[in-house]
């Protein structure tokens, strides 16, 4: 990646014509932080698999399911025993046999073929995993109208010497979420609660991430209500944080507002992620103001901002035109000990290009390199599109020629405007250089980066018809 050449660096001093643009792919650089402890659920296996004993791999032929007729497992299941030396008597090797057959067959035959497994085989004893997973199989079945077999495959473990407890819950709700099945998750906590089985902190909060998703916010509620009214079990800082999170990405702000004051009445002091969501939002609705507010709050609690806060400030100032504000920021944030990097000064030099002030930008550009910050593919395409949107086109190209030596993708927006500038000035030939260029570095797919030259070409005839270009 090249340095920029010293005839833009010269620009930087020139002056600066109106521009208003938008580049869509800056605010997907700012690196929020990630939803604490998201838990991702695999939804259980329905192809054939193999398994193979540890002892006979070489020598044994692999076990295959491919019937859910129980004869079938159970004739399968003896040919195997009986013509394997050594039989592992560990009970993860039968758990996995049985998880394969679960996978494939229905709630009741699973239970069937582990009773011919405990019968057959005396030497496997069934241990907790054993009977969790018949539990996920039964939570496992999406159109399930009630949670029957769930509480047949309970009641099996109460009798066998395994009760339920927090992991079986665990277990429970996440495969009942995982298949759609919110409400039966919500049922069975309640139940398991009454009988002092009380989730733990991360299967509450796991059920409250998915119920943000998947239902409204009334009924989200009503199921915090319910478990602190009937299990004295209340929502904690994290709770809050993934409600706070949901409502300011559906910009339900006043909403989060709301939750950050109850989260402080509940005794549980907001931390950073918490009021960086929150800016995250305002800068969603472009309302620099209520940003610029809510760091100022923060400061007032004494919560100490992130190098993701001053970020976020900078990009929400720059983006609803108080770029000098968020310029006194660069400072800021270097006194602090967060120093600025490429998401930071792309983010000012849009907010610059959006007031006319290209060349601004570039000599920030300058002065990023200079500092030792490496600019990014967002970076040099919102420079070169407010070059191009500012009809500083020589300028432009001389950016170009150093994103083309470095091998960085032009963004559609990006080279829509900047097709656009090139046949305006009726550099065509270059133009087709450029497609040329997009195509090859894939930047864009073909049937747009010709769209786009096509159109600019279209424009260019009709603007040469009517006199308005040469």
């Amino acid at each position: 990646m090249g340095r920029i050449p010293p005839g833009l660096r010269r620009a930087a001093a020139g002056s600066s014509h109106p521009a208003l643009f938008k580049v869509s792919s800056l605010q997907e650089q700012i690196p929020y932080p990630v939803t604490p402890r998201q838990s991702n659920m695999k939804s259980p296996k329905k192809e054939p698999t193999k398994v193979l004993s540890p002892a006979t791999k070489s020598s044994t032929p692999p076990i295959i399911f491919e019937s859910p007729n129980l004869s079938d497992a159970k004739a399968l299941f003896n040919s195997y025993i009986s013509s394997t030396k050594n039989t592992p008597s560990d009970p993860s090797f039968y758990n996995s046999i049985l998880q394969l057959y679960s996978s494939i067959s229905s709630p009741q035959n699973a239970i069937f073929f582990l009773n011919h497994m405990i019968k057959t085989h005396p030497s496997f004893s069934p241990n907790r995993f054993t009977y969790h997973v018949l539990l996920m199989q039964s939570c496992a079945v999406c159109d399930e109208t009630s949670l029957a077999n769930v509480h047949h495959t309970l009641n099996l473990m109460k009798n066998t010497g395994f009760p339920p407890n927090q992991v079986t819950a665990d277990v429970a709700v996440r495969t009942l979420c995982g298949s759609g099945r919110e409400e039966h998750a919500i049922e069975l906590v309640k139940d398991l609660s009454s009988q002092n089985v009380l989730p733990d902190t991360y299967t509450y909060n796991f059920l409250v991430r998915h119920l943000v998703k998947n239902r409204s916010l009334g009924a989200v509620n009503c199921f915090i209500n319910d478990m602190r009214e009937g299990f004295d079990i209340k929502p904690d800082l994290v709770t809050y944080t993934i409600m706070i999170d949901n409502v300011c990405n559906s910009k339900n702000l006043r909403e989060a507002m709301r939750l950050l004051e109850v989260l402080s009445e509940e005794g549980y002091k907001p931390d950073c992620y918490v009021y960086n969501t929150i800016m995250k939002g305002y800068c969603m609705l472009s309302q620099g103001g209520e940003v610029l507010g809510v760091y100022k709050k923060m400061q007032d609690e004494g919560i100490k901002p992130d190098s993701y806060t001053y970020n976020t400030l900078i990009y929400g100032l720059s983006k609803t035109g108080r770029v000098k504000e968020a310029r006194k920021f660069l400072g800021v944030m270097a006194e602090m000990g967060h120093f600025p990097d490429e998401v930071t000064y792309t983010s000012l030099m849009n907010g610059m290009c959006r007031q006319g002030d290209a060349l601004g930008a570039l000599a920030l550009l300058e002065e990023m390199e200079a500092k030792g910050c490496a600019p990014n593919s967002c970076t040099y395409n919102t420079l070169l599109h407010g070059l191009c949107k500012a009809r500083l086109l020589d300028k432009g190209v001389e950016l170009y020629g150093v994103m083309k030596k470095g091998d960085i993708k032009l963004e559609t927006g990006c080279y829509g405007a900047f097709l656009r500038a090139l046949c305006r000035n009726g550099r065509v030939a270059e133009a087709y250089e450029v497609f040329d260029y997009a195509v090859e570095s894939k930047s864009l797919k073909d049937v747009t980066a010709y769209s786009s030259l096509e159109s600019s070409l279209k424009w260019l005839r009709k603007a040469r018809e009517q006199g308005l270009a040469v």
